[in-house]
This record gives C-alpha cells, sequence and structure tokens, in this order.
C-alpha cells in the first residue's frame, strides 16, 4: 500500500492535491503526518522524501516526490486519474501544470490557511491578474467540456490541484464570474474536502512563519481552529 506523507492540513496545500485525489478516487493509502517545523524542513522530510519536502508517496521502497510526479505516478496504476478523452486530457494536464507553476501572487498573498477568515487587503495588480486567470481557466473547462468538473462529468487530478484554491477563497472572500463562482464550493463540498477541513480545524499546531504570512494578508475577523 501506499504510504502518502503530508504535513499540517491547515496549511499544506501541496499536500491536499494527492491526498483529495486519492480519498476521492477510493485508491488506498497510509497517511502519515509530520508537521511543518519551524524554519527548514529539509532534514525533518528527507528521511522518507529525497527533496525534503512534502508530499511524498512511498511504494515498496520507490519514494515519488512532488505533486506533479506523485500523480502521473498513480495515473500509471489507477483508472479515472486524468479524463479518458485526449482532448480533455490534453487541456487538464496544461491546466494542472500551470496551477503548480503559475499563480505566485496568489500563494503569497493569500497563504492557505483553512481555519481562519480573513479581510484582505486591497488586491495588487499581480493578485487581481491571478484571480481573472483562474476565472478565465476554469470558465474555459466548463464551456469546452460541460462539468461539473473542469475537464467533464468526472473529478480528475486537474480539479485536485485546484482544491487549495478552494480552501483560499473561502479564507479571502475571493469571488468569480460566470460558471466559475460555484466552482469553489462544489470543490468544498467533496466529502474527501470535508473531512480534510475538519481535520484541518482540529490541529491545535501553530508554526510561526505561516501564522504570520496570514497576519499580513489582512484583517483576521475568525479564528475556527482548536486550541490546545
Amino acid at each position: 500500500m501506499y504510504t502518502l506523507h503530508i504535513a499540517n492540513k491547515n496549511y499544506s496545500s501541496w499536500s491536499l492535491r494527492p491526498w483529495v485525489l486519492m480519498r476521492t478516487l477510493d485508491i488506498p493509502f497510509e497517511e502519515h503526518q509530520v508537521p511543518f517545523p519551524t524554519g527548514s524542513s529539509f532534514e525533518l522530510y528527507r528521511p522518507f522524501s529525497p527533496s525534503g519536502r512534502v508530499p511524498c508517496i512511498t511504494d515498496d521502497g520507490r519514494a515519488v516526490w512532488d505533486s506533479l510526479a506523485i500523480v502521473e505516478y498513480l495515473a500509471e496504476r489507477h483508472a479515472g486519474v486524468w479524463p479518458q478523452d485526449a482532448g480533455a486530457r490534453a487541456w487538464a494536464r496544461c491546466a494542472a501544470s500551470e496551477m503548480h507553476s503559475s499563480f505566485s501572487a496568489l500563494r503569497n498573498d493569500c497563504t492557505m490557511n483553512c481555519g481562519l477568515r480573513i479581510t484582505p487587503h486591497p488586491y495588487s495588480d499581480a493578485l487581481r491578474q491571478d484571480l481573472f486567470r483562474l476565472g478565465d481557466l476554469w470558465n474555459d473547462g466548463f464551456a469546452r467540456f460541460g462539468g461539473p468538473w473542469l475537464a467533464g462529468k468526472n473529478f480528475t487530478a486537474v480539479d485536485a490541484f485546484f482544491a487549495p484554491v478552494a480552501f483560499r477563497a473561502q479564507t479571502y472572500g475571493l469571488e468569480f464570474d460566470g460558471a466559475a463562482s460555484s466552482y469553489p464550493q462544489r470543490l468544498r463540498d467533496l466529502p474527501a474536502m470535508r473531512e480534510w477541513y475538519a481535520a484541518g480545524l482540529a490541529e491545535t499546531w501553530r508554526e510561526p512563519n505561516h501564522e504570520a504570512e496570514a497576519l499580513a494578508a489582512g484583517t483576521v475577523t475568525a479564528d475556527l481552529r482548536a486550541t490546545a
């Protein structure tokens, strides 16, 4: 059985992607959670992840790291990871890769913190551009493939790659136009997303750097997380 190594569910957007994909597609795995340390995680994660980062899966003595590589590894072994239709599959891979490599303003200005509600500072031009591109990309997928998921009727890896945005939208009140407007809630309504969210709220770990990033993003109006 796979072992999926992840960090805090409240913070770790990268860990969420393979986790929600495997849960939703019923791909069995054991979860190994190691909270983020303060400072570098390299030495802490190196025993199971060659990059010293999460997520990473181990399988029969083999380590596979980086969320995109994990998805491709799973796609070679399990049906439904990517869309069956070649055109939808090509689009889905492009969209997932764009999420993997782009949207730096969204990542920097709206750090993932599932349990907080934040009124953000006025958007930077870069963040406005990222949010426009997200809505444009999602609406393109819905128009091409008919929804309710980005590449058609089934949840696939491309949706998993945008799952962290659904939590960011909830934390910061991010809004999108057209068919994209209901997509973050649709993601959050997935049973796997509800499970992740509940676990994130139950965590009592606080990592100062992640907390500082959230405070820098705006005014905290609610903290729904459990206390120690």
